[in-house]
């Protein structure tokens, strides 16, 4: 039996965890990083991806959607995505609806990118981009996203075009 701790106890460690100004500052520090991103990927790929505007709220993840017209027609989208637990920057392929998104895992779950026991709550997979961000040295850390997305996106599309998925 799991025992979960009265809501007063976590109240405790969470107004603990504000008093000092550190976590809502480092917070607004992460989500600007992915902010100056997506402005990048926008003026990096335009014309070639629409991309989205940044989604925040929980402490779990801050991302933007990116998404070309064939993506798009096949009702798919990928996301640079802030994982907050583990501290790096994800791919995640993305589907319109639940039902896309779990006929797409079906048919890609024996790839690199897909897990084949179990798909994701949220995704058809997850990708890490960025395992280790150094958040000191921007510059590298844009390069280094930009780098794994050219890459692992066009892997892909490659794949969903090979198999008309």
């Amino acid at each position: 039996m799991v025992v979960t701790k009265s809501l007063n106890t976590q109240i405790s460690f969470y107004k603990q965890a504000l008093e000092s100004g550190e976590l809502q500052e480092t917070y607004q520090s992460l989500v600007s990083i992915v902010q100056n991103l997506r402005t990048e990927f926008s003026k990096r790929y335009d014309g070639e991806y629409a991309v989205g505007g940044v989604l925040h709220g929980y402490l779990d993840f801050t991302y933007f959607y990116i998404q070309n017209s064939y993506l798009k027609s096949h009702k798919l989208k990928l996301a640079i995505v802030l994982n907050h637990q583990q501290v790096r920057f994800e791919l995640w392929l993305l589907g319109q609806t639940k039902g896309v998104q779990k006929r797409y895992w079906h048919k890609l779950k024996n790839t690199d990118w897909a897990s084949a026991q179990r798909m994701p709550k949220y995704s058809v997979f997850e990708v890490p981009l960025l395992e280790s961000p150094d958040f000191d040295d921007l510059n590298e850390l844009s390069v280094s996203v930009y780098s794994g997305f050219e890459s692992l996106s066009d892997q892909i599309v490659k794949a969903l075009k090979l198999g008309e998925i």
